[in-house]
């Protein structure tokens, strides 16, 4: 499992250029984008196949053979860490059940690349990889995920990103870093507000964004009284649960009403 570069094509390993040089096969998410890298490091004349997530059920077990044979692969994923968001999966799993070794060459990681340089608390922080593209299931993931106090990581594409800050800036007060281009001639990041964020962002954005929200503690009692009151509702009415989930968490009855009624809606519409 050998991480290649997010754009900058300088920052290969030392490890994962000789780990290439050396395989017998590459199994490769684009092998056009993988070429490239190939040229870049002088060694375009290795064996190359494609697995992306349209025939990885189908090319899996084949490679698992080769494997078996003493034949040693090299996955790599379009940039970055396989099998963060990329394809991968399905053959690791073949191979640990066929008790091949699986090796982990690390390398560039596009989620922690934006972590190391953000100035807003993220830790601990929850990763969910790309949010829903409809956008109601997008709104109920972000109404879960932001009652949590850990920091929330996730990608966004640049035609939801606007459409997501302004989810998040009706949803909640913290701050967020997003970043895009890292690495490249035009990296970039903003933080702020999500409605500043949005303010500052292009109307037609490009590249992969990875989103960054803060974590804060402030909203670990809402988590509580949010888990307390879906246990209550599902045996009692939002006013008789919202009474009884204030006198546990300590918070204020026209508070718990309201995430009670909220839940409800949820728990009706799904």
């Amino acid at each position: 499992m050998v991480a290649t570069p997010i754009g900058h094509l300088g920052d290969m390993s030392r490890r994962g250029i000789e780990t290439l040089k050396h395989v017998g096969l590459i199994a490769a998410e684009d092998t056009r984008r993988t070429r490239v890298l190939l040229q870049h490091i002088d060694h375009s004349d290795c064996q190359l196949i494609s697995l992306h997530e349209h025939n990885e059920a189908v090319v899996a077990p084949g490679l698992v053979q080769r494997l078996k044979q003493n034949t040693d692969i090299a996955l790599v994923s379009d940039a970055g860490t396989p099998l963060v968001n990329d394809p991968g999966y399905l053959l690791i799993q073949h191979a640990w059940r066929a008790g091949v070794r699986v090796v982990p060459v690390p390398g560039a990681c596009s989620i922690i690349t934006a972590l190391s340089v953000c100035p807003i608390p993220s830790q601990p922080f929850r990763y969910v990889g790309f949010l829903s593209s409809k956008a109601k299931a997008r709104r109920t993931q972000l109404d879960e995920w932001l009652l949590m106090p850990d920091a929330l990581v996730f990608l966004e594409s640049p035609h939801r990103i606007r459409a997501t800050l302004a989810d998040i800036a009706s949803t909640s007060q913290r701050q967020v870093m997003i970043g895009r281009e890292m690495t490249k001639q035009y990296e970039s990041f903003i933080v702020g507000s999500a409605t500043d964020v949005l303010a500052q962002l292009s109307d037609s954005p490009k590249g992969e964004f990875v989103c960054i929200v803060e974590a804060a503690e402030s909203v670990t009692a809402q988590f509580q009284l949010s888990h307390v009151l879906g246990a209550l509702l599902q045996e009692l009415a939002p006013t008789q649960a919202a009474k009884l989930a204030a006198q546990i968490c300590g918070v204020r009855k026209k508070e718990a009403y309201e995430l009670a009624l909220q839940l409800a809606q949820q728990a009706r519409s799904s």
